[in-house]
């Protein structure tokens, strides 16, 4: 089944947020909250339920954590993530905030996405 653009996206920003929030090697209560409020919102056009991929997004984000991969991990959802640039990098701020504190790894994949990986669409929204 070829999915639709908007549902790349929809996986491509749960894959996002879930390496955000395990980068610092602490995953709150919090931050699990925010995901599921906005997995909740998404419009889910999958033969996959979302917990099922939610799971599977889940050790996707550990593997390339624990290598040491996220620059890797993000390279590749780059395509499917400039669908609404200026959406992933809000759900990127917030939930690297939402436990009080944004840790020095995090700020560097805020930084990565928003000057290497998502910089041209985020350019062209902002000139619109």
């Amino acid at each position: 089944m070829q999915l639709s653009p908007n549902q790349r996206f929809n996986e491509a920003l749960i894959k996002t947020a879930v390496l955000l929030y395990q980068v610092d090697g602490m995953v709150s209560l919090t931050e699990q909250d925010y995901l599921e409020e906005v997995i909740e919102a998404l419009n889910w056009q999958s033969p996959i339920c979302k917990d099922a991929f939610l799971t599977q997004a889940i050790h996707e984000a550990r593997v390339a954590s624990e290598a040491g991969e996220e620059r890797v991990f993000l390279k590749h959802l780059a395509d499917d993530l400039n669908f609404d640039a200026n959406y992933v990098m809000e759900i990127g701020m917030g939930i690297t905030g939402i436990d009080g504190e944004r840790s020095e790894h995090e700020t560097e994949l805020l930084h990565f996405m928003s000057h290497k990986l998502l910089a041209r669409e985020l350019t062209i929204m902002q000139a619109s």
